[in-house]
């Protein structure tokens, strides 16, 4: 969101998913597209209903459709070069984010000649790594507990938009030692996410944040993407 308000990048939601409830999926589409205008996000999907079976498990056990799923993701990598993709982390637990996780590197090592950088999120599960960790302003904050609001049904059984601000909290905590440093004191902010940035080059993986960085709110995000 900081990259799309302070530096005026195109951000995309790639939607991969629609949810496990064929019945919820045409509600969670139009709850999404509500999300995504209310942020100024512009929102791709693979296919009608998301795509079907994303997991690890699917990658092992039925390669075909694994490989159909890769061909859409790198289709859209290639047509749109992006500077950064942001997808789930490889332990963040939930089966379709884990899935992500492994469809995206699949799908990166099939376009050649793209150059992009690599940001790892969590949700379900802590990365083990985090290497950057980026403050959040209390209208950030705001503006994000609104969005998750249009998913109405997903917050009925759980208000994770009324959660969110305290999850932020716990990333300032864990995010001055696992990115400042063991024993480093706590940054001057309150509301946080934690990352995992790395650059993709080419077919390589490679290192970015050595010793993890801290990007607070009076520095402007692109200062992490730059060549």
């Amino acid at each position: 969101m900081r990259l799309s308000r302070e530096c005026q990048w195109n951000v995309l939601n790639a939607a991969i998913t629609l949810g496990g409830k064929r019945e919820r999926r045409a509600k969670r589409l139009k709850e999404l597209r509500g999300a995504c205008r209310y942020l100024g996000f512009g929102l791709w999907l693979p296919a009608p209903g998301g795509l079907e079976k994303v997991s690890a498990v699917t990658r092992v056990s039925d390669p075909r459709l694994w490989a159909e799923h890769v061909a859409l993701i790198a289709g859209l990598l290639r047509k749109r070069r992006p500077q950064a993709v942001f997808f789930p982390n490889d332990l963040d637990w939930h089966s379709a984010h884990i899935g992500a996780h492994w469809l995206v590197m699949d799908a990166l090592a099939r376009v050649e000649g793209l150059s992009c950088y690599l940001v790892e999120t969590e949700y379900w599960g802590q990365m083990a790594w985090p290497n950057l960790l980026v403050e959040y302003s209390v209208k950030d904050v705001a503006d994000l507990v609104a969005a998750v609001s249009f998913h109405a049904g997903e917050i009925k059984r759980n208000p994770y938009h009324l959660r969110l601000p305290a999850w932020m909290h716990d990333n300032v905590r864990r995010g001055a030692e696992r990115v400042g440093g063991q024993g480093r004191p706590a940054p001057a902010f309150d509301f946080a996410q934690l990352f995992r940035l790395r650059r993709w080059n080419s077919g390589r993986m490679e290192a970015c944040c050595e010793g993890g960085r801290v990007l607070p709110a009076s520095t402007s995000p692109d200062v992490i993407f730059s060549p």
